[in-house]
């Protein structure tokens, strides 16, 4: 039988590296395509392929168990959930991989894009250009169909020029400079404030008007400090949780 194939990861070696590791494999497992097969590579093929030691490997694969994104088998092997799906809230601790996890697993559609003067409140991301490209997406969630999340990313016309739309539809936008790309991406700055519902968030998340949602806004710089992207997303309110953990010295 044919194993599923995993995304490449580059480590980070700030981070811990079962936690980068079991991130990428959840992406990879959420953003699969439809015939992809559901049986993982062995422990020791895995490891092998991220380039850490199989106790690591174990530890990432006991961190999806959990989650209930796979189940392992005696003698048979470590499978892929049929219903996977992204679950509760997962820990972020600064790494890429885990952005692109926490926005694998749904369906996508392209809602267009174009060029557009540089909005009033993002020109300080962008003081060189007076356009940018803006693609606007809208998820759903992969079961039900039901509207989770639309978002707007505001791009350089240059690299805007180099996205695939049919990428978009299938990774999240920062995977798509990353990899794609080939963009070195060396921070996004997050940001999460609750608002109300405008006319257009609430027809296309099927909301009623003035209902409390989450807008979020991500800014993320290349290698050289410029901003690349600027990411507006606007979630549900009743769907979605962030949670921010930090932990004091000792």
């Amino acid at each position: 039988m044919t194993s599923f194939a995993p995304d490449s990861l580059v480590l980070n070696r700030k981070l811990p590296l079962w936690y980068q590791v079991s991130q990428s494999l959840r992406a990879s497992i959420l953003g699969r395509a439809p015939e992809a097969s559901l049986r993982l590579p062995t422990e020791e093929q895995l490891a092998q392929h991220y380039g850490v030691s199989v106790l690591t490997m174990r530890q990432a694969l006991k961190e999806l168990e959990e989650e209930g994104l796979i189940s392992r088998h005696r003698r048979r092997g470590t499978f892929i959930e049929p219903g996977a799906r992204r679950g509760a809230p997962r820990r972020l601790l600064g790494s890429i991989d885990a952005i692109v996890a926490q926005q694998s697993g749904e369906r996508t559609t392209v809602l267009g894009h174009g060029p557009q003067p540089v909005p009033g409140d993002l020109a300080e991301h962008f003081p060189d250009t007076a356009e940018v490209v803006v693609f606007r997406r809208l998820r759903r969630d992969g079961d039900t169909g039901e509207p989770t999340n639309w978002a707007e990313n505001a791009l350089r016309p240059e690299l805007a020029a180099r996205v695939d739309l049919a990428d978009l539809e299938r990774w999240p936008m920062t995977k798509v400079l990353r990899d794609a790309l080939g963009i070195r991406i060396s921070r996004i700055t997050d940001t999460v404030e609750a608002r109300l519902a405008d006319p257009e968030t609430a027809r296309l998340l099927s909301v009623p008007l003035l209902s409390p949602i989450l807008h979020y806004t991500g800014v993320t710089y290349d290698a050289d400090g410029r901003v690349v992207d600027v990411a507006r997303i606007r979630y549900r309110g009743d769907r979605f949780s962030f949670s921010v953990t930090v932990d004091a010295a000792d």
